[in-house]
C-alpha cells in the first residue's frame, strides 16, 4: 500500500444544500481509506462557477468526482447535471446522485442525463455514512477515473 503522502489526492466535489448532510458526507470522507480534498457548495449555481472555474473560483482544481444532490437552491441538481454532462469540458467527471427523492421519474431523469448512479440517501445517521464510504470505495477504489482529462 502507498504512503499517503506521496499519493495525489482525489478532489472530490459536494454539492449539497442540507448543512447536516453535508457535515455527514464531509466526516465520512475525512475518516476514510483514501486521501482526497473535499470542495464544497450549497447550491446549483456556485457549483456551475467551481467547475467552470468563474470567481470567486479561479484557481480551484478539476474534481474527479462529483456527488450531487438533486433539490438544490437557485438552480436545481437536474440543471446541473444536465450543464455538466453536455459541456465538453466537463461530461466526462463522474457524477454520482444522492438525493433524499426516490421518485421514479427523478431516476429515469437523472440517468436519461447520464448520471453515471442514483444513490438514495438514508435518513439513519449510521447508513448516510456507510453509504458514503461505499461511494468512496466504489468510485475511487475500484472504478477508473478519467483524473486530470
Amino acid at each position: 500500500m502507498s504512503d499517503r503522502s506521496t499519493v495525489k489526492p482525489i478532489e472530490i466535489l459536494l454539492i449539497e444544500d442540507s448543512p447536516s448532510d453535508a457535515d455527514l458526507a464531509i466526516e465520512a470522507l475525512g475518516q476514510g481509506k483514501i486521501l482526497n480534498n473535499l470542495h464544497f457548495v450549497e447550491d446549483g449555481v456556485e457549483a456551475i462557477k467551481f467547475l467552470r472555474r468563474k470567481a470567486p473560483y479561479l484557481d480551484v482544481p478539476r474534481p474527479d468526482l462529483i456527488l450531487l444532490d438533486l433539490h438544490l437552491p437557485k438552480k436545481s441538481g437536474i440543471e446541473v447535471l444536465e450543464e455538466i454532462k453536455t459541456d465538453h469540458n466537463l461530461k466526462l467527471i463522474p457524477v454520482v446522485i444522492l438525493s433524499t427523492s426516490s421518485a421514479p421519474e427523478d431516476i429515469v431523469k437523472s440517468y436519461s442525463l447520464h448520471a453515471n448512479c442514483y444513490i438514495t440517501k438514508p435518513v439513519d445517521f449510521v447508513q448516510f455514512t456507510k453509504v458514503v464510504r461505499l461511494i468512496e470505495e466504489f468510485w475511487i477504489e475500484v472504478v477508473k477515473l478519467p483524473i486530470n482529462y
